[in-house]
């Protein structure tokens, strides 16, 4: 499974806007709507992650809204394989299940359906999103997901904010992929 260098890393980390001080004075947001924009830079992504997982077995690829379903979807339908939204709550129609997790000012949750993995038992699912930061919506989503008869077999970020720790708490759950990390 090939790696990206360092001049292919750089390529992608400046393709992506960095915007001071949005949503509130101190932080760096990191627009990804730069590198959509991009078709070169999109596809090297998107080249890079199907080479990365097209013989890891997986049988379903798993989004967290909304930026992993743009990643997730995209990956799912180049590999072939079933896309699971991971959403807020009140935004699937049918029978969900639910995990909450711990917020710096209260509480949020991720949501599937029922059946969003099929009657595959022990089906082996990637999770994919955009950016990991503290790393909660993930591991709820990792702990979502095992709610199920499914297994997340790797989480898959663009980027990993390492200061932030959410990756070092996830990799209690499941193995993680950062294509960058910042």
């Amino acid at each position: 499974m090939k790696e990206l260098n360092k001049k292919e890393k750089e390529y992608l980390l400046n393709s992506i806007r960095a915007i001071k001080d949005f949503p509130k004075p101190g932080i760096v947001f990191r627009d990804i709507t730069t590198l959509l924009n991009d078709k070169e830079a999109f596809n090297f992504l998107m080249d890079h992650l199907t080479a990365r997982y097209e013989n890891f077995g997986i049988d379903f690829i798993a989004g967290i809204e909304s930026r992993g379903f743009i990643f997730g979807a995209a990956l799912a339908a180049r590999l072939r394989l079933p896309f699971v939204p991971i959403r807020k709550p009140k935004k699937l129609p049918y029978i969900t299940i639910s995990q909450k997790y711990s917020l710096e000012y209260g509480v949020d949750e991720v949501q599937i359906h029922i059946d969003a993995f099929g009657e595959k038992e022990d089906a082996r699912v990637l999770l994919i999103d955009d950016l990991i930061a503290t790393g909660g919506t993930a591991k709820a989503s990792v702990e979502l997901i095992d709610q199920t008869k499914a297994k997340c077999v790797e989480a898959c970020f663009l980027i990993d904010l390492k200061e932030l720790g959410g990756s070092g708490t996830l990799k209690k759950l499941t193995k993680i992929y950062s294509v960058l990390e910042i």
